[in-house]
């Protein structure tokens, strides 16, 4: 097993506010879902609700805004009968590829951890 020895305070301070910055942006049950779900080709609202078994619509209609307000999410509106809105993931998604991984990764074995021990 590997640690990270935080040499001195400034640099545990550093770490706590990147982690705290982080964790502000992508924090949650569902952020990260939604982008999932949106890489998984979903783009419309009702479409990526569905995918998201058990979100609201407020939730995810906030959700959504804090994306787009952080620059993971782009929203177009296309005026015309009916009006459609339409979400797309942007390039700077892609920057959560690693943590992403990170993540899924970590739950399957945690998942198989606890599988193990009951």
């Amino acid at each position: 097993m590997s640690t990270h020895v935080i040499k001195d305070h400034s640099e545990c301070k550093g770490a706590l506010n990147n982690m705290g910055d982080a964790l502000y942006v992508i924090g949650g049950k569902w952020k990260l879902r939604v982008i999932i779900a949106m890489r998984q080709g979903y783009s419309r609202f009702n479409d990526i609700q569905r995918a998201l078994e058990g979100i609201s619509a407020r939730v995810l209609s906030n959700e959504l805004k804090e994306l787009e307000l952080n620059g993971f999410v782009t929203r177009t509106v296309h005026t015309g009968t009916p009006v459609i809105v339409e979400y797309k993931i942007t390039e700077y998604a892609d920057t959560l590829d690693e943590v992403l991984t990170a993540l899924e990764n970590w739950g399957a074995m945690h998942r198989d951890k606890l599988r193990r021990e009951r």
